[in-house]
């Protein structure tokens, strides 16, 4: 580690509620501490740049294992420079083990990766398996070193690359700022799966949605509770935003479309997020406006109607608490993937909810008296017009059964807190099946 860089000492301050914490494993390349972060409980492995042996992992396999037994969750701070080389088989039985006692615990307690220095081979294996993984801008992460001539890619194993391959969800300028970012991730997270969601002071937020000058990242400011807004992936599936946020006090996931064209990478980032929040039982509200998905045979070749069919599946799963807001355009597949499977829905004064596009649709059931009109184009839009009004608005919405609620632009954010308020309770039961086989 650089001299410039900072140290274990420092890090852990930054992470730990006024730098306290208890050492488990105080020595060796790899060390260990339990303590609180923003109120939450949770264990901290730190790799501090040395080769690591078998001890080193041992410590952090038995760390998972107090974490699983007690409920609490595992931050692990990766900065090695690879195993120790007299490690032998020995060295790569105990990688193996820790690789899939990481697997074990997914799901069962949070895990956050942070990664502050080198990350590579296994260890990028690992810190890519945590629910959420940070990474400081002057980290490294890569599973082969990416400098040979031959396969030389401009800011390979970078941040940004991370964050643009959707490895890396959250970014920081240094490993302080990384420290302090795991921090709030970890208290928005509950401490394992059986807990409940997070429950903070809050303030309302300023703004109210507005579909005229719809983006998906002023779609969460005006659900969320000032200032809660976490947002994961952002180098990663653009047209669509997922954020960890709080909405009335509770923690909440928040998804929101753009209005641009879904391609196969927001899809995967937007499976991605469900499951993680499903996992922990937090609940999803899912924000939707968008003119479908993206019309392209490179998208399709590039997994797009698999990946499609991953969020499909990945929505119908989850048993969390859903909560979907039809704000915009909201049509076929779209309304399919994103707001057929949720609890409740809300739909906004202004929003389109049909089985297919109303020109498309005017098109067919109006052809003859559209093809006799002096201004075809004109005709055609007019009578679009009044068919996604009467049609496929919200009232209609409400009315056939595709949404369960009208909510006004001010109103929406209302509505979803009394939804998330009334589904606080749910159960679900999943039929009996080892698991599903949804598209990866």
């Amino acid at each position: 580690m650089a001299a410039n860089k900072p140290g274990k000492a420092e890090i852990l301050a930054a992470f730990f509620d006024d730098g306290t914490f208890s050492p488990l494993y105080a020595d060796g390349a790899v060390s260990a501490a339990y303590g609180s972060a923003n109120g939450q409980s949770v264990y901290v492995v730190y790799e501090n740049g040395e080769p690591v042996g078998v001890q080193d992992i041992q410590k952090n396999i038995r760390v998972l294992e107090m974490a699983a037994q007690t409920g609490a969750p595992v931050v692990t701070f990766y900065d090695s420079i690879g195993a120790k080389l007299d490690g032998g088989l020995d060295l790569l039985n105990a990688t193996a083990a820790l690789t899939a006692q990481i697997a074990r615990v997914s799901g069962v307690v949070p895990q956050i990766a942070v990664i502050t220095g080198t990350c590579a081979g296994t260890n990028a294996i690992n810190a890519a398996s945590a629910d959420v993984c940070v990474m400081a801008e002057d980290a490294e992460l890569f599973l082969n070193a990416p400098f040979t001539a031959k396969d030389f890619v401009s800011g390979a194993g970078s941040a940004a690359f991370a964050a643009k391959a959707g490895v890396a969800a959250v970014t920081a300028a240094d490993a302080l700022a990384a420290a302090k970012q795991a921090a709030s991730i970890v208290a928005l997270l509950p401490a394992n799966n059986l807990a409940g969601p997070a429950l903070f002071d809050f303030a309302a937020p300023n703004k109210a949605l507005n579909a005229a000058q719809y983006t998906p990242a002023a779609a969460v400011e005006a659900l969320a509770d000032q200032g809660s807004a976490v947002e994961l992936y952002s180098g990663y599936g653009k047209n669509i935003v997922t954020a960890l946020a709080t909405i009335n006090g509770t923690a909440v996931g928040i998804l929101a479309t753009g209005k641009k064209a879904i391609c196969h990478t927001c899809t995967a980032k937007a499976a991605r997020f469900v499951r993680l929040c499903d996992a922990y039982s937090i609940p999803v509200v899912t924000v939707v406006n968008t003119e479908g998905f993206v019309k392209s045979v490179g998208d399709d070749l590039a997994g797009g109607i698999r990946q499609a069919a991953r969020m499909a599946g990945v929505y119908a799963e989850a048993t969390t608490a859903k909560v979907a807001v039809l704000v915009g355009d909201a049509i076929g597949p779209v309304y399919t993937v994103f707001a057929a499977c949720a609890d409740w829905r809300v739909a906004m004064q202004g929003c389109t909810v049909a089985p297919l596009a109303p020109e498309t649709a005017v098109s067919v059931l109006f052809k003859e008296e559209i093809d006799a009109s002096d201004n075809i184009a004109e005709a055609t839009k007019e009578k679009a017009a009044a068919y996604a009004k009467d049609v496929c608005g919200a009232a209609a919405a409400v009315g056939n059964g595709a949404a369960d609620i009208v909510a006004d632009a001010a109103g929406v954010r209302g509505a979803v807190a009394q939804a998330l308020d009334m589904l606080a309770s749910k159960r679900a039961v999943r039929l009996a099946k080892k698991h599903g086989n949804i598209s990866l």
